[in-house]
């Protein structure tokens, strides 16, 4: 083992507290470099949840059946999803914008929907909160989307500087996938991405009573909601290893899933939470100069997942990075854990 990998390696080991980190896997290249470690609970071959570092595979399919011409990223999703479930899903200021929500606005996060999800329903709670405290629960489509018209966007598609991070968005993508596909949603991440990358360990949950990835926490506590994982589809429910996302991750900015050619059109920021911004279909990690002031820490696009989960790349320094915390209390871990290893990384 190197000086540097032992380094990597020690940023992992102080990360295992067993208060906040129970286990910890991360993967990662520069160049020549590549290093997988772990330390916890978390071996190098275990799987875990992935949660909301699923949308990077819902916006390569989206892409690649651009690239086949099945669709253009501004067809309004009313070419495609039944009339009966799109009515009344957005209503904003007494008028209804749910025929002009486009396949862009859903990427982005631009259609102004609410987060069925993390938005509060009528008893005042979100479906994360009845989760946390252990209500595991299965929901459909269109249970998903019943929720959400429930609820009030945000603001009219396509608002100028405005966007909401909302699982709505991609509950409607994985039903135009599966629509357009004429196929489930797990058989285009098998044949579109999981096959030819040979990931050996990566496949969506769809059975609760699969004990294969590891169970998440919620502070100290074990968080199991197979339920609800089964419910996630193409907003968070693919399960993979460090070693796999690497994979995937180098693949996605690299033209094997879809022409890189593609990569510069989904960069058109804005503003979502702290330090994150939204692209079309990933999100850019910056952080600002108050909290950056030498550029030690370069900017990073990707995606990561309430579950501790992250798949990030650096283009300036050709860092690849891919890991999970599994603590869906602490997520800021990964990003903290990141930021660490990139520090190594980029010494000489």
């Amino acid at each position: 083992m190197t000086e540097k990998e032992k380094s990597l390696q020690t940023v992992l080991d102080k990360r295992v507290d067993s208060k906040k980190v129970f286990g910890i896997s991360f993967a990662v290249k520069k160049d020549s470099l590549v290093w997988h470690g772990t330390s916890g609970n978390l071996s190098k071959a275990q799987p875990y949840f992935i949660a909301s570092t699923t949308k990077l595979f819902t916006t390569a399919i989206i892409l690649k059946l651009k690239a086949e011409s099945i669709l253009k990223l501004d067809d309004k999703i009313s070419n495609y999803i039944d009339k009966a479930i799109l009515s009344g899903l957005h209503v904003y200021k007494e008028k209804e914008y749910s025929k002009e929500l486009t396949i862009k606005h859903l990427l982005a996060h631009t259609s102004g929907l609410p987060d069925y999800f993390q938005a509060k329903g009528a008893n005042g709670k979100s479906l994360e909160d009845e989760l946390i405290n252990g209500n595991d629960q299965f929901w459909t489509f269109q249970q998903a989307i019943e929720r959400a018209k429930k609820m009030s966007p945000l603001f009219a598609p396509g608002s100028k500087n405005k966007a909401n991070y909302s699982d709505t968005n991609f509950q409607l993508l994985g039903e135009i996938i599966e629509i357009l596909t004429n196929k489930s949603y797990s058989e285009n991440c098998k044949d579109l991405i999981i096959n030819p990358l040979a990931l050996t360990n990566t496949y969506l949950y769809q059975d609760p009573t699969d004990n294969t990835p590891k169970t998440l926490y919620y502070k100290n506590e074990e968080l199991s909601i197979p339920k609800a994982m089964t419910s996630f589809r193409a907003d968070g429910g693919i399960v993979s290893t460090s070693e796999d996302m690497l994979i995937f991750i180098e693949a996605f900015f690299t033209g094997k899933l879809f022409p890189s050619s593609f990569i510069d059109e989904l960069k058109k920021w804005n503003r979502i939470f702290f330090p994150m911004r939204s692209g079309i279909g990933l999100h850019l990690f910056k952080l600002p100069w108050i909290f950056n002031p030498t550029a030690a820490v370069p900017d990073f696009i990707g995606h990561s997942g309430l579950s501790g989960s992250l798949a990030y790349y650096s283009p300036k320094e050709n860092i690849y990075i891919a890991g999970t915390v599994n603590q869906v209390a602490h997520p800021d871990i990964s990003f903290n854990t990141m930021i660490k290893l990139t520090q190594i990384l980029r010494k000489k």
